[in-house]
């Protein structure tokens, strides 16, 4: 493993901007599996494919428990001081313990799958809470590796497996979801029967074979886990970690297992019951949604039926399965304000390594540019792409997903969930910030108050009839609002480093006020002599030339961002010379 080659680092923009096109491909790859799949699955289908997937998340948490994220942080410290052969022992510690976790994580998920379901009144999401179930435990094999190689600044292998790991959903979960529909309905058309069971009617045949459609979908989820992680088992198997044998001899003499292991716990811990937490405000949409809206349906639906006429089938109706359909259109909305986090999430996982070098270094100047780096490209990314969904959210949808008569559910809640993006664009590289100097009990502790809030305005909120799937929305923008804004205090405190916020959040706003109104401007002319989808790209079109213009005549973007992209130097030069840098 221990190559002669010079082991070499990246910058924490450069580290951004690899996860971030790794991102930007695994999100198109999604788009090119999420969008297909709905109109396949449809929004019930949908409905029991997210209904296993929050389910999963929180038991990954736990069986990850932020080990990947306490690697990475450990590892980052002990290259700082050049400790080689720690790094090397964090890496064998960590295998047995995610072995341990995901073993118990898998067996989690098989066995409390029924009683979730039944939980929530929607038995019919067990074939997809099933086949999910051993991808706990190849994403926990995956996350050893991931979070080592982060840790040493090399975000090409998670990059790598990432977008293996979407091709892999996209080829297997797309072909499986259309084999079984196709072959459940073939089955109805020749002998009245689903899989074996007589079925009333062509709609009532193909609510039968939806669930097992989900549960194809999520085959690719599962498969794709187990792929990547073979392919950063043999890349490390292969091509090592770049840590040479000159590095090796050079190190300071480990520390033993026992306070490694014990190093790894401590940090590790807190880290996971903050991302646990995360995971848990997912699975309380789904919970809470689904059983609220039973109630509702139970005591008062003629208010709720009267808001969505025309827009819910009738199948659903007879059928007792409005709260899943309402949730598969809460879901199209969350599959587009995922966009915007997704993509800032890189950025915390590449600060975190530079963050922690500085703050250990004790160097508070690179300390205070590296937060305001990280602070800047998440504000210049996350702004206009969350208000451009709040502005824009009819025509996105209806773009996305196709003229579908459930489609003013979805955009009414995406109005919502754009500036909820926002603050959650946010929420995770503060977070990581936080982590990185030290302070890994605090995220836990915002986001223990963040899912109480939460969950409080969702219960009472999708309870009442008028409101229903929105609360589930303003849960989340008032949740995340509350994490940013209280992590952003604490980082500041934590630091005693005040970041220039007024020109960090101050000219992207600008900036996406005006793309926002050209987008709607432009959008409006040109559908008087295009379609509705070409107008739509058009007003996009004009939003991201706006708003690129708008950056550079207000000089939002520093030099010290510049030079440290791939060649920085030489777009540096450029933009000096017309002045669009400051």
């Amino acid at each position: 493993m221990g190559k002669a080659s010079r082991r070499k680092s990246q910058s924490f923009l450069h580290g951004a901007l690899i996860l971030t096109a790794s991102i930007l491909i695994v999100k198109l790859i999604g788009a090119l599996f999420k969008v297909p799949l709905t109109w396949v699955i449809t929004e019930d289908g949908l409905g029991y494919f997210n209904t296993a997937y929050n389910f999963y998340g929180p038991i990954y948490s736990l069986a990850t428990a932020g080990f990947p994220i306490a690697i990475s942080r450990l590892v980052s410290e002990s290259c700082t001081r050049g400790a080689y052969r720690d790094i090397r022992r964090i890496h064998r510690a960590s295998a047995p313990i995610f072995i341990g976790t995901g073993t118990v994580g898998f067996a989690l998920m098989v066995f409390g799958a029924a009683a979730y379901a039944k939980i929530i009144g929607n038995e019919n999401a067990l074939p997809a809470l099933y086949t999910l179930a051993p991808a706990i435990l190849f994403s926990c094999l995956t996350a050893i590796y991931r979070g080592y190689y982060e840790g040493l600044r090399n975000m090409y292998p998670t990059a790598i497996s990432e977008i293996i790991e979407a091709l892999s959903k996209l080829t297997v979960g797309l072909s499986a979801a259309c084999l079984i529909l196709h072959q459940g309905m073939k089955e109805y058309e020749t002998l009245g029967t689903v899989f074996g069971v007589a079925a009333a009617s062509r709609d009532y045949a193909r609510n039968a074979v939806l669930p097992y459609a989900a549960a194809g979908a999520i085959l690719g989820v599962t498969v794709g886990s187990l792929l990547s992680f073979l392919f950063l088992f043999c890349r490390h198997k292969l091509i090592g970690d770049g840590i040479t044998e000159e590095n090796l001899r050079n190190s300071p003499p480990p520390r033993s297992m026992r306070k490694t292991v014990s190093r790894l716990v401590r940090t590790a811990i807190p880290i996971g019951i903050g991302a646990m937490a995360v995971n848990v405000a997912a699975m309380v949409d789904t919970t809470f949604l689904q059983t609220r809206i039973h109630n509702v349906m139970e005591q008062n639906p003629q208010v709720l039926l009267s808001m969505y006429q025309g827009m819910i089938p009738q199948i659903n109706i007879e059928t007792d399965t409005v709260p899943n359909f309402l949730f598969g259109c809460f879901s199209m909305a969350l599959t587009l304000f995922m966009l915007v986090p997704a993509i800032t999430q890189a950025f915390g996982i590449s600060a975190l390594p530079n963050v922690t070098a500085a703050y250990t270094r004790g160097e508070a100047l690179h300390l205070k540019k590296s937060m305001e780096a990280v602070l800047r490209v998440t504000a210049l990314f996350s702004i206009p792409a969350g208000m451009g969904l709040a502005v824009m959210a009819g025509p996105v949808a209806r773009l996305v997903f196709g003229a579908r008569p459930s489609l003013p559910i979805t955009s009414h809640v995406l109005v919502i969930m754009g500036v909820g993006a926002i603050f959650a664009s946010f929420s995770t590289p503060v977070n990581s910030m936080l982590q990185a100097v030290g302070r890994v009990d605090l995220p836990v502790k915002l986001l223990a108050v963040g899912l109480t809030i939460k969950v409080t305005l969702n219960y009472f909120l999708v309870g009442i009839p008028e409101i229903n799937v929105l609360g589930a929305g303003a849960g989340t923008l008032v949740c995340y609002f509350f994490l940013t804004v209280a992590a952003l205090i604490c980082l500041c405190r934590e630091t005693r480093i005040m970041p220039d916020f007024l020109s960090i959040f101050g000219k992207p706003l600008i900036a996406s006020i005006l793309c926002c109104a050209a987008a709607w401007s432009t959008r409006g002319l040109l559908s008087h002599v295009l379609s509705e989808n070409l107008s739509t790209l058009g007003g996009v079109g004009a939003a991201v030339l706006v708003y690129s213009l708008s950056l550079l005549c207000l000089r939002a973007i520093c030099r010290d961002d510049i030079l440290m992209l791939p060649n920085g130097q030489k777009i540096a030069k450029i933009l000096e010379k017309h002045g669009w840098i400051r």
